[in-house]
């Protein structure tokens, strides 16, 4: 069956297929050609692992995240579930302050909009850390907005894209993920500057007992981060 690809970027192409039955998205991560054979077939194997894992472990601590349905090493190829009606954050973010004429009413709104999706953004984050599940990541292009008529808003946030996730309890790495997300924001929707801190404070109140710990260690790494950028 010819396949239908849907999008291409650097790591690989997605198209939309079926398996068993059921629509799914399908991955493939292609061969790097600057890379050894033998180390680029590893890399990849270990990115599609990460992948499966990552969302088999969200969904069992009842973080959303797309169904793997199948993988296949020898192809390079993951199945997984389609949200076909699904935007990321980064498009939803940039439809929603794309108003054309503002009043101040529209600014509240948009405002209020985005505050209540950081917050959600942010206690999922928190979760995925209390369950010591490191994205590896975070970005608003690795997040789906997904209509649902019964959840809060109407809408449900999945995380996907965890070829680079690893489960680790170091509060280290939870910290380089919020830094990376924060540095991820400044660049796409430095506009909307308090939508950072709306994540790192709903974060707080679901990342559990290792809050300080985290929190430490990530003003650690945007220190070290702002130093690289002053000295180049």
């Amino acid at each position: 069956m010819a396949l239908n690809i849907i999008k291409q970027g650097a790591e690989g192409r997605l198209y939309l297929g079926e398996f068993k039955g059921e629509s799914c998205l399908i991955k493939e991560r292609f061969v790097k050609q600057y890379r050894h054979p033998e180390l680029d077939t590893q890399i990849t194997r270990q990115r599609m692992k990460a992948e499966v894992k990552a969302s088999s472990r969200c969904l069992s601590a009842g973080i959303l995240a797309p169904r793997i349905l199948h993988s296949d090493t020898n192809t390079h190829k993951l199945y997984m579930e389609y949200f076909g009606n699904a935007q990321t954050v980064k498009q939803f973010i940039q439809n929603t302050v794309k108003v054309e004429s503002k009043s101040p009413s529209d600014e509240e709104q948009i405002k209020q909009t985005l505050i209540e999706l950081s917050a959600r953004i942010g206690c999922i984050i928190g979760q995925m850390h209390a369950n010591n599940i490191i994205h590896g990541d975070l970005t608003t292009s690795n997040m789906l907005i997904n209509p649902n008529p019964g959840a809060k808003n109407g809408y449900d946030v999945i995380f996907i894209d965890f070829g680079l996730s690893h489960y680790n309890q170091a509060a280290e790495d939870k910290g380089v993920d919020l830094y990376v997300l924060e540095r991820a924001l400044l660049s796409t929707h430095s506009e909307q500057d308090y939508i950072f801190g709306n994540i790192l404070e709903a974060y707080r109140s679901e990342c559990g007992k290792d809050e300080p710990a985290v929190l430490a260690k990530f003003e650690e790494v945007r220190a070290r981060g702002r130093k690289r950028t002053m000295i180049g």
